[in-house]
């Protein structure tokens, strides 16, 4: 059985079970020396992570729909249009009886993690601000309205949420590579505050030093030209450059044997050009900034190539690069370190964010110290209150001594002596013709009256 492999990028076909490939393996690996292994039948095989927070549904989603005959044939005969614009959903209602049971399963599942998930992050937020519209985009996925069935309607709102958030997936990670970069220009910045004129010095030179040594490394190739790709061909899969071939070298790296250049594939080709840059080893060589490098570099043969934007290469789009000027003359290629990443401006917004941030931290955790200061002056007179109270039971308990009276227990009752159970020697004190009665067991005698004295 044909499995159907997710690829992280690849978002057009990949959010419907997408796209038959599978993960690429490394470039120097010389294909022509190494014996291919079929994947066994049934196989598990462990799928690259998209980096959607609806990540393992998607996958579980896919994993059913591949296992039904109908909608995989239909998948593979698809186009594009066909999956973006929601025919291909409409052939969910065709599936099998125990599909459709396990995607209601899957999904009725999915709607409680993300309900457990909001109910959470509400209980976290005490005060009444919260963003009830960001809540709801975690469901955009899926039609939360009908949470106990999977319908069409649930496939279609996947593949337009992935396709979405996967063609917005670089952009993403440019921005945040440019933060990364102004964070540590500014921290550069500010360490430099605290030295003293000389140390600051020696520090701004051996910078600059290391800047300059970054620069000095071998000429990089433009990405997807021919002398790009021979190096490839030569250094990587040891043929003979004097014999290249694009149409052998497409299917050489067409690692998964599926027809497609995929976007981990064209990644795996840029290997040998960003090994001349960057070197784990060295100091001055940043690996967040080689695989920002490595991005570069795809999305630029990706605009290139890629002629219908499926984020896939064909063998058709590729040869018909190769017969392009730019293929043979292309212009050279700026790395990152010949370029301007952000501006002295917009570092300077950078920094005012991040004092802002950081004036916000510093109020909370002021507020923080005041509630704290307030609670231990609360427990420091509530300690001084149960200390005068303990001071007062014990001066009663001494004044009840002093007067003779017995001490009171531990919970203040007193402690009488029952009846009876009078110590040896002591005897009950009771006046004559007292009115006290007598203990237990003792009989008392009739009063006798004055008339019975005098007759007999």
């Amino acid at each position: 059985m044909t499995r159907l492999y997710v690829l992280p990028q690849q978002c057009l076909l990949l959010m419907t079970c997408l796209l038959m490939a599978l993960e690429a393996v490394p470039i120097d690996i010389d294909k022509t020396k190494v014996k291919a292994e079929g994947h066994v039948e049934g196989e598990k095989v462990e799928n690259p992570d998209t980096g959607l927070y609806y990540d393992e549904y998607l996958r579980q989603v896919i994993d059913v729909l591949e296992t039904d005959k109908h909608f995989r044939e239909k998948l593979q005969t698809a186009d594009i249009e066909e999956i973006k614009s929601g025919k291909l959903s409409r052939e969910l209602d065709l599936v099998s009886h125990h599909v459709r049971t396990r995607l209601d399963e899957l999904k009725r599942q999915e709607v409680a993690r993300l309900r457990m998930l909001i109910k959470a992050k509400m209980d976290s937020v005490q005060d009444t601000g919260i963003d009830h519209q960001a809540l709801l985009k975690q469901f955009e996925h899926l039609n939360h309205q009908n949470p106990d069935t999977f319908e069409p309607k649930d496939l279609d709102m996947l593949i337009k949420a992935a396709t979405s958030d996967l063609e917005n997936y670089d952009k993403t990670r440019h921005e945040e590579f440019k933060k990364y970069e102004m964070m540590k220009e500014h921290e550069r910045r500010e360490y430099l505050k605290t030295l003293d004129e000389e140390k600051r010095k020696r520090e701004e030179s051996k910078f600059e030093e290391m800047k300059k040594k970054h620069g000095d490394h071998p000429k990089v190739h433009h990405p997807g030209s021919k002398d790009q790709l021979k190096e490839v061909w030569e250094e990587a899969d040891g043929l003979d450059p004097n014999e290249f071939d694009p149409k052998t070298f497409f299917k050489l790296h067409d690692v998964n044997n599926d027809g497609f250049l995929d976007e981990q594939e064209l990644e795996a080709l840029f290997t040998k050009e960003l090994e001349k840059v960057y070197d784990p080893k060295n100091e001055e060589d940043d690996m967040v900034e080689m695989e920002e490098e490595r991005l570069r570099m795809r999305e630029h043969v990706m605009n290139e190539v890629d002629i219908n934007k499926d984020r896939l290469v064909t063998l058709e789009e590729f040869l018909r690069a190769t017969e392009k000027k730019e293929f043979l003359e292309p212009d050279s290629w700026e790395t990152l370190d010949q370029q301007q990443l952000f501006t002295e401006d917009e570092l300077k917004e950078f920094e005012n964010h991040i004092s802002q941030q950081e004036d916000e931290l510093r109020k909370k955790a002021e507020e923080l110290q005041k509630q704290k200061e307030e609670l231990q002056r609360q427990h420091d007179q509530l300690q001084a209150q149960k200390q005068e109270l303990q001071q007062v039971v014990k001066q009663m308990e001494q004044k009840k001594l002093q007067q003779g009276n017995p001490p009171a227990g531990p919970g203040g009752e007193l402690k009488i002596q029952p009846p009876g159970e009078h110590k040896a020697g002591d005897a009950p004190q009771h006046p004559a013709g007292g009115d006290q009665p007598l203990p237990p067991g003792h009989a008392q005698e009739p009063a006798v009256r004055n008339d019975q004295l005098t007759n007999p």
